[in-house]
């Protein structure tokens, strides 16, 4: 039996890795919890699957989660950057999930590495914002990190049994999200409702945005080149709005490997909680007599400048990457709470990277302290702009 620790459990990919566990409670066990501020979600998961820790944001929030389980409750609740790195290095836990939202996860999963624990990666910033550190120190410790992200699973999959020197290409799919035929003179006219209302995937709300904008498949490039060491210019983005074909892997000889599924993460996370075995989730398949046909179409970068300047960081590396994770996600915050607009979003992320003097060979400090001014320098101009 796997033992499993869920950083992010609240989450649509926490939701789902529990699915799974529920439907092979012979296969994986959870010894660990870890979410943010959904206390109510989070002591239904506790008292169902009777982790040993539960890790909430905060002492404040831990005290509303010890009062909402009871004392009958034997969980130890803890809270903070301390108890997220616990339950990552929890001492009987075999696999650490890592599927927190945002940079939040970096230090966890940096946690569970060094503490040699198996890593199935959900959490596309911790390689966007130190994708050599994290992967070099997964090297030195034989830690293995298996990619849950849709596309990440489907190109390791189509990558598998084949010799990486043989790879002339990685074609990541993009579904184009909610905006891809509407004509960029109505972007100003974008809603937080539209920008949500993805047309193929249930995701959150920060990822739901950064779909919206490509965003999402920027950081996916990024992430694909630290975790396949690829690089950037055999790393291609081209849009397929059926989200049929998640992710392709072209051959020297002219051979394209995909790998075909319906919209669904539980095929991808259970593939790495189980690898190298898959399980039977009795998931349906495409029906390709009624999809009839399936498209694609090069993205058009200038009606999404964030796949653009997604390029852009990973072609400068260092600490750029890094700053446009941070500025991203405090732009796309202050677009959750109707601060900015749609399409200020990018606006904000290009004058914070232009900005940004880059650190050479950084350090794992000095990518925390860019991240840092990168978040600073974006709330500034946002309060600026009011």
């Amino acid at each position: 039996m796997k033992s499993l620790s869920i950083l992010g459990s609240t989450g649509s990919i926490g939701q789902n890795t529990l699915k799974i566990v529920e439907m092979f409670p012979d296969r994986f066990s959870v010894k660990a919890l870890a979410a943010g501020h959904n206390i109510d979600l989070l002591s239904a998961q506790v008292k169902k699957f009777l982790p040993e820790i539960a890790v909430v944001f905060d002492e404040n929030v831990a005290r509303s989660l010890k009062k909402k389980l009871g004392p009958e409750s034997k969980v130890n609740i803890l809270f903070g950057t301390e108890g997220y790195k616990e339950a990552a290095t929890h001492p009987s836990v075999d696999m650490v999930v890592s599927a927190i939202v945002g940079a939040a996860g970096l230090l966890p999963t940096l946690a569970a590495i060094e503490a040699k624990k198996e890593i199935a990666l959900a959490n596309k910033e911790t390689l966007v914002m130190a994708g050599e550190i994290v992967m070099q120190m997964a090297a030195e410790r034989g830690v293995v990190i298996l990619p849950v992200d849709s596309e990440h699973s489907a190109i390791f999959q189509c990558i598998s049994g084949q010799r990486v020197e043989d790879i002339s290409k990685i074609i990541l799919t993009a579904s184009g999200g909610p905006f891809r035929q509407k004509p960029e003179s109505e972007f100003a006219d974008i809603t937080l409702s539209d920008a949500l209302n993805h047309p193929t995937w249930q995701m959150g709300q920060k990822i739901s945005i950064d779909s919206a904008t490509l965003m999402n498949k920027g950081l996916e490039v990024i992430e694909a080149k630290f975790l396949f060491g690829i690089p950037l210019d055999k790393i291609e983005v081209v849009v397929h709005p059926q989200s049929v074909i998640h992710s392709m892997v072209s051959y020297v000889d002219g051979a394209i490997i995909a790998q075909l599924g319906i919209p669904d993460m539980k095929g991808a996370i259970s593939y790495a909680m189980s690898y190298p075995e898959r399980l039977s989730l009795n998931q349906s398949i495409p029906e390709f007599a009624n999809i009839g046909s399936l498209t694609f179409e090069k993205p058009d970068i200038k009606k999404f400048p964030c796949l653009a300047l997604a390029y852009q960081a990973c072609e400068t590396g260092l600490t750029l990457p890094c700053v446009l994770n941070a500025a991203n996600e405090i732009a796309v915050t202050a677009f959750l709470t109707k601060k900015i607009s749609f399409v200020e979003i990018p606006v904000i992320i290009d004058k914070i990277m232009a900005e940004h003097q880059v650190v050479s060979s950084p350090d794992l400090s000095d990518i925390l302290a860019a991240d840092k001014w990168a978040r600073d320098a974006a709330l500034q101009l946002i309060k600026e702009k009011k």
